[in-house]
């Protein structure tokens, strides 16, 4: 029962290895795919929490700045 887990372990890794790292293009093009969606990803997480723990603090939360004053 382990030999087929292995089989099926491995065969994934096979997978992988023949879609993505078989050619340098292919494995390059992943790479900063990945790097561009990971910092996209972190940044919008980033973004949320900080938004989350300075509600009322931050500049556009203050009802009296930024206005003009009306005519």
């Amino acid at each position: 029962m382990e030999t087929v887990g292995r089989k099926r372990g491995v065969g994934l890794m096979e997978s992988f290895y023949k879609l993505v790292m078989r050619r340098n293009s292919v494995y390059v093009t992943f790479v900063i795919a990945g790097a561009f969606l990971g910092e996209r990803a972190v940044d919008y997480g980033v973004k949320r929490i900080w938004e989350n723990n300075n509600v009322g603090k931050r500049y556009e939360d203050i009802p009296v700045l930024g206005q003009r004053p009306s005519e």
